[in-house]
């Protein structure tokens, strides 16, 4: 990884530059809060007579992920209102229909089913956890309907049924520890959220780091939502006597506790560095900035990146939200996404499902991350960055690739699935093949 220098990238394209000029309409006009059903007994959207199409907005606006999901969905509305401001898709205004996941991942099948068979969306955009996904996912699949992901995740996935705009592990957890390895120790205790995507990057940090001379010194984790850290701080103490690198896959508020007792215990950014891949800066933002400053991310967009795109959808963020509002990069990836889907739209020429799968790949958009391309395995290339966090709670971007990262859903640490690729593209291969060695 190189350090970033001030790079700058191209201009958005027709409907990114007429955001700025549409910022105050769209601001001052949310049509679509007329139309969510955020409960079971809501209003059923109206009939438009076909000049609206209907999408789902699926994310946990309650619960203890609606810390970081509720500004998922801000930036999914933002997407829609500069597209609907601009006329729409294929001259038909998007209708969003929103529904509460309630961090709850049996309610979050419940959701997708109605999103699909009552309100008749053609598409949803929706999830964080990767137990939320998984729990969605046989939904999609059985009804051959569509998924956007906007979330880093551990990978080992590959469904004809989701486009996930958010990192693969290549690209977000694999370059945190080759950084952390070349510049801040080589021990490392590994904090996580009980659930599938903290343990399966655990699982993967391990092996990396057995590869490459590094020491996992301890492990633990809490159950979502939990609060108690007290016994992990010890933990992280007695194994860590003298300092290391503490690897953070904490979700939701167990983030709170966790930074500001570590802060209290003494474990300072100069001796225990934190790196983490699921606080950003609404996260920072919520938990205090003076809980975090010194302390690590890995990510692909930061509010802090320099590019003519960054500051458009940064300014039209705070236009619609207010000037305290901060970006981060779930709510990037959910931007672009809705951008991405509304492009393999008009490139089908219809919002059939079949015809937009199949218009999706290749689709390409310059994102205020910088440009980003969907590839045959449903996953999107994208740059790598480290950000620290400094005392205004936003990041000093003190890592970057050069340009962006090709996504490898399939881990080279994990045994089971090493050598593995998914091309949709192709129906002999489809989610899973053995790419040959060279």
């Amino acid at each position: 990884m190189s350090n970033l220098g001030r790079r700058k990238f191209l201009l958005y394209g027709s409907a990114g530059l007429a955001t700025s000029m549409l910022l105050k309409s769209c601001a001052s006009n949310d049509t679509a809060s007329t139309t969510d059903s955020e409960t079971d007994d809501a209003t059923p959207v109206a009939d438009t007579g076909g000049d609206g199409i209907k999408v789902g907005i699926l994310h946990s606006l309650s619960g203890t992920m609606a810390i970081s999901e509720t500004t998922v969905v801000d930036a999914e509305m933002l997407a829609i209102d500069e597209i609907n401001a601009v006329g729409g898709v294929l001259g038909k205004q998007i209708i969003p229909v929103k529904e509460d996941g309630a961090s709850d991942w049996p309610t979050f099948a419940e959701k997708a089913t109605k999103l699909i068979d009552q309100d008749k969306v053609v598409t949803i955009f929706g999830c964080w956890t990767s137990a939320s996904r998984k729990a969605v996912l046989p939904v999609f699949e059985s009804k051959q309907h569509m998924l956007w992901y906007p979330v880093q995740y551990e990978g080992q996935e590959c469904s004809n049924n989701v486009f996930y705009t958010g990192a693969t592990p290549n690209q977000q957890i694999e370059p945190a520890v080759d950084w952390l390895l070349e510049n801040k120790g080589k021990d490392f205790f590994l904090v996580g959220s009980d659930y599938v995507f903290p343990r399966t990057a655990n699982n993967i940090i391990k092996e990396q780091l057995k590869a490459k001379g590094g020491n996992t010194v301890g492990e633990d984790y809490l159950p979502l939502g939990d609060t108690e850290v007290t016994a992990i701080i010890t933990k992280i103490r007695a194994a860590l006597p003298d300092g290391g690198v503490i690897f953070n896959s904490l979700n939701g508020d167990s983030n709170v506790s966790f930074f500001k007792q570590m802060q209290g215990a003494g474990l300072d950014p100069d001796k225990y560095p934190v790196m983490s891949v699921s606080i950003a800066e609404e996260e920072v933002r919520t938990i205090g900035q003076e809980y975090l400053q010194g302390h690590y991310a890995a990510w692909n967009y930061f509010q802090t990146v320099e590019s003519p795109q960054n500051d458009q959808f940064v300014a039209a963020f705070k236009a619609k939200y207010g000037e305290d509002r901060v970006t981060n990069d779930p709510m990037e990836a959910a931007y672009i996404m809705v951008y991405l889907w509304k492009q393999a739209v008009e490139a089908a020429g219809t919002t059939d499902i079949e015809a937009v799968r199949k218009a999706a790949v290749g689709q390409e958009f310059d994102a205020p991350e910088g440009k980003v391309k969907m590839f045959p395995n449903h996953h999107i290339s994208k740059t790598v960055r480290i950000g620290q966090v400094r005392d205004d709670g936003l990041f000093d971007i003190v890592s970057s690739t050069d340009g962006p990262v090709a996504p490898l859903p399939w881990n080279q640490y994990v045994p089971d699935t090493k050598g593995y690729a998914c091309d949709w593209t192709d129906p002999a291969k489809g989610g899973k093949y053995k790419v040959e060695a060279t």
